[in-house]
C-alpha cells in the first residue's frame, strides 16, 4: 500500500511506474543537475513523444502494452523541471539516441561523454547506454540517480552495464569530480 492506493492499483493507473524507488532518487538527481549546472554541463532530457501527429499510438512492442495514455503522463516533473538553455529530446522508442537528433546534438555540442540518469535501468537506461558505447561515447551512470521498478532489476543491470558499456558509480564521487575539475566546492 502507498498512500491510500493499493500498489496493484498504482500500477494499473500508471503502468511504467517505479513509484518509491523513483522519489526516492529525486534529492540526489537535483543534486547531480545543480553540480553539472554550476560546471557549465548541458543538461538532455529524454521523454516519449506525445503529440499525435508522430501516430505515437502505433508504437508498440507488444499487444499487452496497447493501453490509452495520457498525453500529460511523461511529461517532466516540476523537480526537475528543464531550464533555459537545457535540451528535451523526443522518443518513440527505448533508447534516447534511436530516431533522435540526439548523436547530432552531442556533436554540435562537443560532447564526448555522457552522465546518466532516470527510469528504468532495465529499459530506456539500459537502451540508451548501449546506443552511446555503441557511438563510442563514454557513458558514466549516476546508481542513485537511475531506477528501475524493483530494486532487483536494478541492480542486476547496473552489475551488467558496468562490466560492459559504462561506467556506474555514486553520485557523491561524479559530483565531487565536477566541482573538483572545475576548482569549485559543492554549497551545502
Amino acid at each position: 500500500m502507498i498512500g491510500a492506493k493499493p500498489v496493484e492499483d498504482l500500477i494499473e493507473e500508471f503502468p511504467s511506474t517505479c513509484g518509491e524507488n523513483a522519489w526516492n532518487a529525486l534529492p540526489d538527481t537535483q543534486r547531480l543537475f545543480k553540480a553539472a549546472r554550476a560546471v557549465g554541463i548541458p543538461i538532455i532530457y529524454s521523454t516519449t513523444e506525445t503529440r499525435a501527429e508522430a501516430n505515437v499510438t502505433k508504437t508498440y512492442a507488444t499487444a499487452r502494452q496497447r493501453m490509452v495514455v495520457d498525453d500529460d503522463a511523461f511529461e517532466i516533473i516540476e523537480e526537475l523541471a528543464p531550464e533555459p538553455g537545457d535540451l528535451v529530446i523526443y522518443k518513440q522508442r527505448a533508447s534516447a539516441f534511436y530516431g533522435t537528433p540526439l548523436l547530432a546534438q552531442l556533436h554540435l555540442l562537443g560532447v564526448e561523454s555522457l552522465i546518466v540518469c532516470g527510469e528504468s535501468t532495465s529499459g530506456c537506461v539500459r537502451a540508451s547506454v548501449v546506443d552511446a558505447f555503441s557511438n563510442g561515447i563514454h557513458t558514466t551512470i549516476a546508481e542513485e540517480c537511475t531506477f528501475d521498478r524493483s530494486e532487483l532489476s536494478h541492480k542486476v543491470n547496473l552489475f551488467d552495464l558496468h562490466h560492459k558499456y559504462a561506467d556506474v558509480m555514486h553520485v557523491n564521487d561524479i559530483v565531487a569530480h565536477l566541482y573538483g575539475t572545475a576548482g569549485l566546492k559543492e554549497a551545502v
